[in-house]
């Protein structure tokens, strides 16, 4: 029975996640991981989260988790979510420089001073449904639609998107990167638990991948 661990480190919902995963995979053992050793021993992690990353950060040192996480990230499928997307980058501007993982080449920046093409101003946090580009093709991204509408909930966006690791794109006043992939890592900034049938259709293909990009 594949092991399916939902990192757990205080921050965010994860009830939603665990039943998305359970649904698309009943026969999986979905486990909230709050301990290294659970983490250590998943078949695949799920990162997910929201909030600050500086809390993040903070709780993934606190509870020996730091060192957990980025061994799974070198070597099992592993998928980061909202603030786990954000997390495996370099740094994030928020709370005036943040250091992440590193696992990822890139920043995490604020959304401010934004437009839409009529020069509305947009709102922050971007929230609601909008399109992602798929900018190279991936396992996971099969059955799902170039275009398709995911769930969004986020002020800060990662600035990558000329990185080799995007692998998807949305435009809110600019384009960022919504998506990203690395060897046996892929991470998006959207909610796939709350994007209804395309979202769903990602998590099913997560739980089949061997982590490979090919």
């Amino acid at each position: 029975m594949t092991t399916v661990a939902v990192l757990d480190y205080g921050m965010g919902n994860l009830r939603s996640v665990v039943k998305a995963l359970e649904h698309v995979a009943p026969k999986a053992r979905v486990l909230l991981a709050s301990s290294a050793r659970d983490v250590a021993t998943a078949d695949r992690v799920v990162f997910p989260g929201q909030g600050a990353i500086k809390g993040c950060m903070q709780a993934l040192g606190r509870d020996d988790l730091r060192d957990a996480v980025l061994q799974a990230a070198r070597e099992r499928p592993f998928l980061g979510v909202c603030l786990g997307l954000q997390a495996l980058y370099e740094q994030s501007e928020e709370g005036g420089g943040v250091a992440g993982l590193g696992v990822l080449k890139g920043r995490v920046r604020l959304f401010k001073g934004i437009s839409d093409a009529t020069g509305a101003k947009l709102k922050v946090p971007h929230m609601g449904w909008n399109r992602v580009r798929q900018t190279r093709p991936h396992p996971l991204w099969a059955g799902i639609d170039d275009g398709a509408r995911f769930y969004f909930v986020h002020s800060y966006y990662a600035d990558a998107v000329t990185a080799p690791e995007t692998v998807g794109v949305t435009d809110y006043g600019l384009p960022f990167t919504s998506a990203a992939a690395y060897e046996n890592i892929f991470a998006v900034q959207f909610h796939p638990e709350k994007s209804q049938r395309a979202g769903l259709q990602l998590l099913e293909n997560f739980l089949v991948w061997d982590g490979r990009s090919d």
